[in-house]
C-alpha cells in the first residue's frame, strides 16, 4: 500500500487531475461521460485523456465503455483504502489526533436538541426537480425532516408543469419559491443532515462547504423541463420525474437512521441515487 499511496499523492498533486476527482467525487455513484468532463472543466479532450489515464493508474478512477461513449467514476473501494490507510499510518491509532478529522462511528445526526433532521436538496434552477424532492418529503414525512430546497442558479418562478403536477397530486404550493443556496449559508441558517443534489448541472458546480459535515448524495435525473412536444408530451416528462423522486424518498425515509453508522448510511443513500429513476407517477 506504501507505493500505492505515493503514486495516488502525486496523480492528485496536480491542480487538474485533482479538479477531475473532485467532480466524479460528486458525481458519485454515476458514471461521467468524458465529454461531459471536459466542457465541465473547460480541458481539451486529449489534455483530459491524459489526466484520466493517469488517474486509473493510480487505481483511483475507473472506465466504462456505453455505446461509443466512455464514461468514468471514482474507485469507491480504492479511495475508502487510500483515506483510511492515510489515517490509520498518520495517527497511529491516537485518537486524539484522528477523532476531529474521522467520519463518526454513528450518525450523531439526531439529538434532543434536534428533533427533526435538516434536509436541502439542491438543483441549478429550484423550479422543478428539487421543488418535487421538497415538497415530496414534506408530505410523506413532515414530522420527521425540516425540508428546504435551492438552486445553484435559480429561476424566477417555479415552472408551471411543475406546479401543476404537484397541485394535482394533493400538495401545498402556496409556500413554495424560488431560492438561492445563499439563503442557507451564514450564522442562522439550518445545521443540514443530509444535502442532495437532484440535478447534474448542479452536481459539476463547486457547492458551499456545508458546516457539520451532512451526509451528500447525487440523486440525479434527467430534466423534464428540457422535453419538447406537446401539453400531453411535457406533463409526461414531469409525471416521471415527480414518480422517481417519490419512489426515491420513500425508500429514504424507510431507513433505520438510528441504527445505521455514518459509512451505512452514506452507502444507503448512494444506492439510492444509482436506482433506476425509469418509474411511473
Amino acid at each position: 500500500m506504501e507505493t500505492e499511496i505515493h503514486a495516488r499523492l502525486s496523480t492528485l498533486g496536480h491542480p487538474q487531475r485533482l479538479a477531475i476527482f473532485r467532480l466524479l467525487m460528486r458525481r458519485f455513484p454515476d458514471r461521467v461521460p468524458a465529454g461531459e468532463l471536459a466542457e465541465v472543466l473547460g480541458l481539451k479532450p486529449s489534455t483530459l485523456s491524459a489526466y484520466l489515464s493517469a488517474l486509473m493508474q493510480a487505481g483511483l478512477v475507473s472506465q466504462e465503455r456505453a455505446g461509443t461513449s466512455l464514461r468514468y467514476a471514482v474507485a469507491m473501494t480504492e479511495v475508502r483504502r487510500t483515506f483510511e490507510y492515510l489515517m490509520l499510518d498518520c495517527c497511529r491509532g491516537r485518537p486524539d489526533l484522528c477523532a476531529p478529522f474521522s467520519l463518526p462511528s454513528t450518525t450523531g445526526l439526531q439529538t434532543m436538541l434536534q428533533p427533526r433532521y435538516e434536509v436541502l436538496f439542491i438543483c441549478t434552477g429550484n423550479s422543478a426537480r428539487s421543488i418535487f424532492a421538497e415538497s415530496i418529503l414534506r408530505t410523506e414525512a413532515g414530522d420527521r425532516f425540516s425540508v428546504h430546497s435551492a438552486g445553484t442558479k435559480p429561476n424566477s418562478e417555479l415552472n408551471p408543469f411543475a406546479v401543476e403536477i404537484l397541485e394535482q397530486k394533493g400538495h401545498d404550493v402556496s409556500l413554495l419559491r424560488s431560492k438561492t443556496v445563499a439563503e442557507f449559508q451564514g450564522p442562522d441558517a439550518p445545521k443540514f443532515d443530509f444535502v442532495f443534489t437532484v440535478c447534474d448541472r448542479a452536481a459539476n458546480e463547486e457547492c458551499p462547504a456545508w458546516p457539520g459535515q451532512p451526509v451528500s448524495a447525487h440523486w440525479g435525473m434527467p430534466d423534464p423541463v428540457k422535453v419538447e412536444g406537446t401539453h400531453a408530451q411535457k406533463s409526461l416528462a414531469f409525471q416521471q420525474a415527480y414518480g422517481a423522486l417519490l419512489n426515491r424518498i420513500k425508500v429514504f425515509t424507510a431507513l433505520p437512521f438510528a441504527s445505521l453508522d455514518r459509512i451505512s448510511l452514506q452507502k444507503a443513500v448512494d444506492d439510492i441515487g444509482s436506482a433506476s429513476t425509469a418509474a411511473p407517477a
